[in-house]
């Protein structure tokens, strides 16, 4: 089983500065009709808020213990739960399969991507979408970083709680098809083209 860092030092379900560059692409990938939806990763339970605001009924799942006490204080008509990321999610909370996985922000912090991506298509029921975000990594980006010097700041390896895996389009897609998942979308999140501070993709787990 994988696990992310089980504690990011949250103070309350306040949205994050990475709701405003990331909502727009997300909602655009989301299916059209609000169904039955797993946040994996849901830390405070912001966005699972955001997917009920929208019309969707959300279980919220994450390891911190300090996050989901915050969802469950912030959201109390939510169900929330302290849960490590693992291919029998549904066994393990007693679920039927979902239309949305929503994992935002979280595969970076995972020591085995793999085993989210397949918890993610086993938590899917067949045509339910996966939709993913994950700071991006490419060409033009990781130049400006070298030439500004920023490597440092930018992979910060003292940061507690910080990021293991560094994601470029070609290998977060690569990933999501080796768990099966076909249709890939994607969209940039956050500054220019190429320069982009987060990617957003989505995923179907086929019919």
């Amino acid at each position: 089983m994988s696990q992310a860092v089980p504690e990011f030092g949250y103070e309350n379900a306040a949205p994050k500065h990475t709701v405003a560059y990331l909502a727009p692409p997300v909602e655009a990938l989301l299916p059209a009709t609000p169904g039955r939806a797993l946040d994996i990763g849901c830390g405070n339970g912001y966005w699972a808020s955001h997917l009920a605001r929208l019309g969707w009924s959300v279980v919220g799942i994450d390891a911190s213990a300090e996050g989901i006490g915050i969802a469950r204080k912030s959201f109390p008509g939510m169900r929330f739960e302290q849960q490590l990321i693992a291919p029998d999610l549904l066994d393990q909370l007693d679920e039927e399969p979902f239309d949305l996985v929503l994992s935002l922000e979280v595969v970076e912090h995972l020591y085995a991507p793999r085993e989210w991506a397949q918890a993610a298509f086993n938590a899917l029921r067949p045509g339910g979408r996966l939709v993913c975000s994950t700071p991006y990594h490419g060409y033009l980006k990781n130049l400006a970083l070298s030439l500004a010097g920023k490597w440092d700041w930018h992979l910060k390896p003292l940061w507690d709680g910080g990021h293991i895996k560094f994601f470029s389009r070609s290998t977060l897609a690569e990933l999501l098809e080796e768990a099966g998942f076909t249709d890939l979308q994607f969209r940039g999140a956050g500054r220019a083209p190429g320069l982009w501070m987060s990617m957003v993709m989505s995923g179907d787990r086929p019919r």
